[in-house]
């Protein structure tokens, strides 16, 4: 067999292959550029602005990654066999590169760019042990943002309401301070119980960021009325994430204190 015989029937990729090939090399690039977002924050490399670039680089590639595998996958006939998969992972792999960070956008859209939620808006609880670790990580001020904060907090999260107990203080401190303890990712709780206050603090999964938590009870009537406040530490806006952590602590103090969920 000459050479040229060989090369008559090794199978030809030509462009259409070459797209299929750009395609899944976009699209694995995309998702280094991802990985590597948080990773460079977590270590500390970089600020998180670069992540936030790093993702939206990700996005992008992911697009036209998925476009060009698109493409390719529209001659399928003309595609070798390994060809046609590698653009089956490109497109499936970009889109979803794709699409994350615009649902994300998406979410953001529809709401308020701020990031401290509170059950009291007129006198929010204070932090006072997570002071050091926020100024460690040069993280936003704690003092709260005043009326305007607090009109797009209601406007955005109405049900967002302080809980009412029949309970003396000293037994809803002990209540509230329980349910802290039984949440779900919470780290770093802390209680003072003469002045009946408890912080804690929760990371994200994906970025690492740290928000922190601070509970106050305090006398009402003849019972007690709990506060909570969930701040984050970095960015401005915060995807709902607050309100979401806010909402679950006091579905699980309502529960414990066996009153009404609404």
């Amino acid at each position: 067999m000459t050479d040229t015989d060989s090369i008559a029937i090794r199978p030809r990729r030509g462009m259409v292959g070459d797209a299929a090939l750009l395609g899944f090399w976009l699209a694995v690039a995309s998702l280094a550029a991802l990985t590597l977002a948080p990773a460079g924050w977590r270590l500390g490399l970089w600020h998180y602005i670069v992540s936030f670039e790093l993702i939206r680089v990700s996005a992008y590639g992911g697009l036209l990654a998925g476009l060009v595998s698109l493409a390719s996958l529209c001659c399928w006939a003309r595609l070798p066999r390994l060809c046609r998969l590698l653009a089956a992972i490109g497109l499936l792999l970009g889109s979803v590169l794709a699409y994350v960070p615009w649902h994300y956008a998406h979410i953001a859209a529809r709401l308020p760019l701020i990031h401290d939620i509170t059950t009291d808006t007129a006198n929010p609880p204070v932090f006072w042990s997570v002071l050091p670790a926020r100024a460690e990580e040069h993280a936003v001020p704690v003092e709260y943002g005043g009326p305007e904060v607090a009109r797009q907090q209601l406007e955005a999260y109405p049900d967002i309401k302080p809980v009412l107990s029949d309970l003396p203080p000293s037994d809803a401190f002990e209540r509230a301070l329980a349910t802290a303890q039984a949440m779900p990712g919470w780290i770093d709780i802390v209680s003072d119980k003469h002045a009946r206050r408890i912080e804690a603090s929760q990371r994200s999964f994906w970025m690492g960021f740290t928000d922190d938590v601070v509970i106050r009870v305090a006398p009402h009537g003849d019972g007690s009325r709990i506060d909570v406040r969930s701040l984050s530490r970095q960015g401005q806006g915060d995807f709902g994430v607050n309100a979401a952590r806010v909402r679950a602590y006091l579905a699980a103090l309502k529960a414990r204190l066996a009153l009404p969920n609404g």
